[in-house]
């Protein structure tokens, strides 16, 4: 039963940090949270992030929630108007973990999701399986015409960063 108070204590931390860093002169960032279903689920999810923003002074550009395919599965439509909501604030979207789900397609175009995160398992084998390298190739390009940003999790060599760059998109790295 801690999962909310939790997640809103690193929510608000989070918001306070990386406006500090931006109050002492660091180039703003985006910062990535992981939200789980039953945050988002709160009644008052979407007031409190307008509040945390508000109460930190953080621009909601510079925040960006993580959530999983799994979780868009349930509840679609409350899900969605409450995805709505926080875009309406002007917070980015990022599906975690893509490809390792419940992967549906109709998700990318229903869902006003801004980033793509390419698990890791799937980078993992991307310059030594062809397999690998083909279904990242594969999300880059179909999230490039999406207009999304592709991150890919696990890139931890210059051959990895390599490939990943070949396919030309807009890609950052975790």
């Amino acid at each position: 039963g801690l999962i909310v108070p939790i997640g809103r204590w690193v929510l608000g931390e989070a918001c306070h940090q990386a406006r500090a860093w931006q109050e002492i002169g660091l180039a703003p960032i985006r910062i990535g949270i992981n939200i789980s279903a039953v945050e988002l689920r709160e009644n008052d999810f979407v007031e409190y992030m307008s509040e945390t923003l508000a109460a930190t002074g953080l621009e909601a550009r510079f925040l960006e929630l993580e959530l999983t395919e799994t979780f868009l599965m349930q509840d679609s439509t409350s899900t969605l108007a409450v995805l709505l909501a926080l875009k309406q604030i002007g917070i980015h979207l990022a599906l975690d973990d893509f490809g390792t789900g419940f992967s549906s397609l109709n998700h990318l175009k229903r869902f006003p999701i801004d980033t793509l995160k390419i698990d890791r398992s799937f980078v993992q084998g991307i310059a030594t399986n062809s397999g690998d390298a083909s279904i990242v190739g594969a999300v880059i390009s179909m999230a490039s015409h999406l207009h999304m940003r592709v991150v890919a999790e696990g890139v931890e060599t210059d051959r990895k960063s390599t490939r990943l760059n070949s396919s030309h998109a807009n890609i950052s790295y975790a």
